[in-house]
């Protein structure tokens, strides 16, 4: 069995678990919020909240898994946020 990823927390004390709590709400509001193109960048900001990096790494899909899934993650907002506001802004603008 792999070791306790989140063992650090019992060793903080009150302030710093409220510390900890408040930056990693923080975090998921701006990972949250992004819009536009910013939906497709991955947010190491939120990821830097851990105490841990994933085994082995980060892995990057090759191109056309990378594009399919893009695309189904787009179709996905058109279900879950289909009311939200469409922008025509080109990458870059």
């Amino acid at each position: 069995m792999s070791p306790d990823p989140d063992a650090d927390l019992n060793s903080m004390s009150h302030a710093e678990l409220l510390s900890a709590a408040r930056a990693m709400r923080d975090a998921i509001r701006s990972h949250r919020d992004t819009s536009g193109h910013e939906l497709c960048w991955h947010h190491p900001d939120l990821w830097a909240l851990l105490p841990d990096a994933p085994i082995g790494g980060q892995i990057v899909p090759d191109w056309p898994q990378f594009m399919r899934g893009c695309i189904r993650y787009r179709q996905s907002l058109d279900n879950q946020l289909a009311q939200a506001p469409r922008s025509d802004r080109e990458f870059g603008e």
